[in-house]
């Protein structure tokens, strides 16, 4: 990870407050399990005031590309959210299925390509430090997506993706999927204190797969 990735800086500053009005660095569309087109999805970001977003769909940046599709369309040189690439990559983490998000990598690198066909991988390329080498070369940052849901204990896994090189957690997430989005307090502290003691950045999304940001 290099520290002078733009992103970088906004992620050593995320706190329980960021999202779901500041950041969205978690939310799904149309093109992979969401309720929402793409463009209905930006347009909401807009009106919201959201400053930074990534579209993190399963398997797909076609949300992203046709985003930016819009946005040249309509002439918005200057987007009033800042649009970050995303994903969200199923792999297995020390035996257990889990998520990885890719932030603000090069959608043309070859290494990513093989993750954005709109399915998971199977053999090799399944596993975690496999996905997150493909993330690394594409210049991009890895999250380890709601560490709590998952078969392992989150301390096992946080470890786990510590020792591959994941360059961070998605610390604040609303686990109890309540009706107005709030990170789950107890649970997410415990997680925000193991991403410091490792030294991780700490990310937050919504997670949004129905029609609002502002809600899981």
């Amino acid at each position: 990870m290099s520290p002078k990735h733009p992103i970088v800086k906004l992620l050593t500053n995320i706190d329980s407050q960021s999202c779901p009005k500041n950041i969205n660095f978690h939310c799904h569309t149309t093109s992979s399990d969401g309720s929402m087109d793409p463009i209905v999805l930006i347009k909401q970001a807009f009106t919201l005031g959201l400053k930074h977003l990534a579209i993190t769909d399963h398997h797909s940046i076609e949300g992203y590309l046709k985003i930016q599709s819009y946005l040249k369309k309509t002439n918005l040189s200057i987007s009033p959210t800042n649009l970050w690439t995303g994903i969200e990559i199923s792999c297995l983490l020390k035996g257990c299925l889990v998520h990885v998000i890719g932030l603000g990598f090069d959608i043309t690198s070859q290494a990513i390509q093989p993750y954005c066909h709109g399915e998971a991988v199977t053999g090799s390329s399944l596993r975690a430090e496999n996905v997150v080498n493909a993330i690394h070369k594409s210049c991009g940052i890895s999250i380890l997506a709601h560490p709590a849901r998952y078969r392992l204990d989150f301390p096992v896994l946080i470890k786990e993706a510590h020792l591959i090189g994941i360059n961070g957690i998605e610390v604040w997430y609303d686990y109890d999927l309540s009706p107005k989005w709030s990170p789950s307090e107890l649970i997410c502290k415990s997680i925000h204190k193991l991403a410091m003691k490792y030294n991780m950045l700490s990310s937050c999304g919504t997670d949004s797969h129905g029609y609002s940001l502002l809600g899981r």
